[in-house]
Formats: structure tokens, sequence, C-alpha cells
């Protein structure tokens, strides 16, 4: 029995000693998570235009049964061109065009140049829609109007974005769509 717990000790023995060795990455400059940023570095034109200043300014910004008659820059609310804004969750599709529907212009986040998941992103939204207002000041539309569909992160700042081009917006209606009869929900999981 003792040579047996010999022969144990000598298998677990190994001879052969392996030596690992690991170096510690060298950092050229350390990153200070404690750090507070001085200003937003994110979105740039968030402190430009303040949306909710121009809400309490303009009380009539949302679109009555009266406005269709309204007289913008000489042209009545129902003759103006109209934005629309498709927000989702993986991008943002804006389309202008005129009164009776006919598309001008048409550009979404990843035409913008964003890829991926950055195409979601409120920062896109914003960009695209600056891009989108230029092209409409440079085609001869300044009043415009404003639909927005749907439910994402691109939401105001597309808005915001448009205003920031220099478009001026004259109403902001919201044309989401409610499902009335939504899918019935999975069966509960049994624990």
């Amino acid at each position: 029995m003792l040579s047996a717990v010999r022969n144990c000790v000598r298998l677990s023995v190994n001879p052969l000693v392996r030596s690992l060795q690991t170096t510690t990455p060298v950092a050229t400059e350390k990153f200070d998570h404690k750090r507070i940023p001085a200003d937003d570095e994110g979105v740039q034109g968030e402190k430009i235009v303040d949306l909710d200043a121009v809400l309490k300014k303009k009380q009539n910004l949302f679109p009555t049964l009266e406005s269709d008659d309204m007289l913008f820059d000489g042209t009545p609310y129902k003759k103006l061109p109209v934005v629309n804004v498709r927000v989702s969750q993986n991008n943002t599709i804006f389309t202008l065009t005129d009164y009776e529907g006919t598309v001008k212009i048409i550009r979404s986040c990843g035409i913008e140049g964003f890829k991926n998941t950055k195409k979601g992103t409120n920062i896109a939204a914003q960009t695209t829609a600056i891009s989108v207002a230029t092209k409409a000041i440079d085609k001869g539309f300044k009043t415009i109007r404003v639909k927005v569909r749907g439910l994402g992160p691109g939401r105001l700042a597309a808005v915001k974005g448009l205003q920031m081009g220099g478009l001026d917006i004259v109403s902001v209606s919201d044309d989401t769509r409610v499902s009335w009869n939504p899918p019935r929900p999975r069966k509960a999981r049994r624990l």
C-alpha cells in the first residue's frame, strides 16, 4: 500500500515546469473616470435651439381646425410643404413633400453615412435633419409643416435639427399609429 501512495505522488509531481510570463499594458494617457465634462460633448445643437422656449412662445404650434385657413408667408396652411419624419429604433427617415404629396427630398440616417446601430441615435437624426433642411432651402422651401410618425430616440432631435437647419416650422403633428387590437401576448412562462 505504501508503494501505491509513492506511485501516486510520483505521478502528480511533474518534473517539467512551464513558466508563464505576462506584461501589463502600458497606457499612454490615463483616462479619468471621475472627470465631469465641462459642457455636453454629445449633441452640439442642443443648447443652440431651445424647443421648450419655442413651445411656450408659440402656443399655436400644434394644428387645430381653424389653422387650415391661416396664412404663413402668404401661403395658406393647407398648401404648405410637409416634412414627414418616420422614426424607429433602427433608423430615421425624412421625406419632404409638397401639399399634394409629391416627394421632393428623401433622406435617411443610412444615406447620410451612419452605419448599423448608429443609425438609430438622436445625433444621427439631428444631423440628417440639418441636411434635409439645407436641401429644402436650396429647393426654395422655407416654411414647412412637420409630421412625426413612430417612437424612437430621434423624435425630438429630428424636429430640432430641422429648426437648426434654418426652416420655419409652422406646426408639429404626431401621426404615430396606435393599434387598438394589438397582437396577443406570449404565454406566461411557468417556473
